[in-house]
C-alpha cells in the first residue's frame, strides 16, 4: 500500500437541504469542515471533488485543493474515479479514500483507521461500522446493517449490506459508515461494472462488488459520524462544532 489520495465529492444537489456543503457552521462552509477532517487524518492528499464551482471557490480559498468534475454522474464513486484519473494519471496513490462530504464532525482518526484492512492484499475495499446501540436502529431501513464474519478484533469481513435488520437472532448488529477506502483497481473495477441485482433492490452500491466477488472489510469505530441531511441534523453538527471550539 503506498500513498492514499482522499477524496470527497460535494453537490450543491440536495432535496432535504438545498445548497448544503455551503452551509455555514461556526463561519465556515460545511465542505470545509470536512476537509480540514480529512487533511488532520494524515494519510494522504486532500481533494474536494464537485461539478459546482461555488463549492471549488469556497475549498481553494482556505488553501484546499478541488478538481471540477462532470455533473452527469450517477454516483459518488464515479466522481471520484474521474477526479484521481484527473489528478493522478501516472497511477502513483494506489489507494483511494472516498470521504463523504457531509460530515463536518468526523474524527479524523475515523478517517485514518479505513485503511488498515487494505495491508491485507486479499481485500479490494474497506469500510466502518459501528455497534447499533438504540433499538429504534435496529429496524429502521434508514440504517443499514453490515452482515459479517469476524476476522480480528475490530476488523470483519463482510458478506452483505442490507437494510433489513440482519442477521438474525441473539448478538450485536453493526450500522455501516459509509466511508470507502478503495484500491484503485478495485475501484476501477466497480465503476465499469453495470448496477447488481442486489444493488438496485436493496438501493446499495457496496453491493455491486460483493456480487462481482470482491471482499469488503469493515473495521469498527467507537460511533457513527453526524451525516447532516436536514435542518435539524445542520443545527446539531453546528453545536458540536461549538462545544469543541469552547476553552
Amino acid at each position: 500500500m503506498s500513498d492514499p489520495l482522499v477524496l470527497i465529492p460535494a453537490r450543491l444537489a440536495a432535496t432535504r437541504l438545498p445548497n448544503k456543503p455551503l452551509a455555514d457552521i461556526a463561519g465556515e462552509p460545511m465542505i470545509v469542515h470536512v476537509w480540514r477532517r480529512s487533511v488532520e487524518a494524515g494519510i494522504g492528499p486532500v481533494a474536494v471533488t464537485t461539478d459546482a464551482p461555488e463549492i471549488a471557490e469556497a475549498v481553494t480559498k482556505v488553501g484546499g485543493q478541488a478538481v471540477m468534475t462532470r455533473s452527469d454522474h450517477a454516483s459518488g464513486s464515479d466522481r471520484i474515479f474521474e477526479a484521481v484519473e484527473k489528478l493522478d494519471p501516472e497511477g502513483r496513490h494506489d489507494v483511494v479514500v472516498n470521504v463523504q462530504g457531509d460530515l463536518p464532525t468526523i474524527d479524523p482518526a475515523v478517517i485514518a483507521a479505513s485503511v488498515a484492512p487494505l495491508a491485507d492484499a486479499s481485500v479490494d475495499l474497506a469500510t466502518l461500522v459501528a455497534l447499533i446501540e438504540r433499538e429504534e436502529e435496529r429496524t429502521n431501513p434508514n440504517v443499514v446493517k453490515m452482515v459479517g464474519s469476524p476476522v480480528s478484533p475490530g476488523r470483519f469481513r463482510a458478506l452483505y449490506f442490507t437494510r433489513a435488520t440482519a442477521p438474525y437472532g441473539d448478538g450485536p448488529l453493526y450500522h455501516h459508515i459509509g466511508l470507502y477506502a478503495y484500491r484503485r483497481k478495485a475501484l476501477q473495477r466497480c465503476v465499469g461494472l453495470p448496477a447488481s441485482v442486489l444493488e438496485t433492490r436493496e438501493k446499495l452500491e457496496q453491493l455491486r462488488a460483493l456480487e462481482a466477488g470482491m471482499r469488503i472489510d469493515a473495521v469498527v469505530v467507537d460511533d457513527v459520524p453526524l451525516g447532516v441531511d436536514t435542518p435539524h441534523d445542520l443545527e446539531r453538527a453546528r453545536e458540536i462544532i461549538a462545544a469543541r471550539r469552547k476553552p
